[in-house]
């Protein structure tokens, strides 16, 4: 039986890594769970503005590559609360990646405030960094 891993365009980490959070949205999906939005209504609070059927999308890809759990905190309607597991967290280090570059580059960005964006994906970049450590 073989281990070798088909991948869709090639083993390169970038474009594999942009098959799964590459699209316009699932990074601010991120984010905003960074943040502590938990709940559907939350993420498309958003100041953004997703569209509900691609914020659905984008929680069940995201959930499909192990990014974000889901669990049930209602059940009729049955409605779910998300949260980011070990591999979705370790994306904040991405995140404050966007952050540092768009300031730098692009004039007029700013650094979002917790409970709308950013600040929080850089707290927790520095503290997955000082538990690897």
């Amino acid at each position: 039986m073989s281990t070798h891993k088909t991948f869709l365009r090639s083993p390169c980490a970038v474009a594999n890594s942009l098959d799964v959070v590459g699209d316009k949205w699932s990074l601010l999906v991120v984010r905003d769970l960074l943040h502590g939005k938990h709940t559907y209504g939350e993420l498309a609070d958003s100041p953004e503005g997703i569209p509900t059927n691609i914020l659905a999308d984008r929680l069940k890809r995201l959930e499909s590559a192990g990014i974000i759990d889901r669990a049930p905190y209602q059940e009729r309607p049955i409605r779910y609360s998300y949260s980011l597991t070990r591999k979705g967290k370790d994306l904040g280090g991405v995140l404050l990646a966007f952050v540092q570059w768009g300031k730098q580059h692009i004039p007029g960005t700013v650094v979002l405030s917790t409970g709308q964006a950013s600040h929080g994906a850089a707290a927790s970049a520095k503290s997955s960094r000082r538990r690897s450590s």
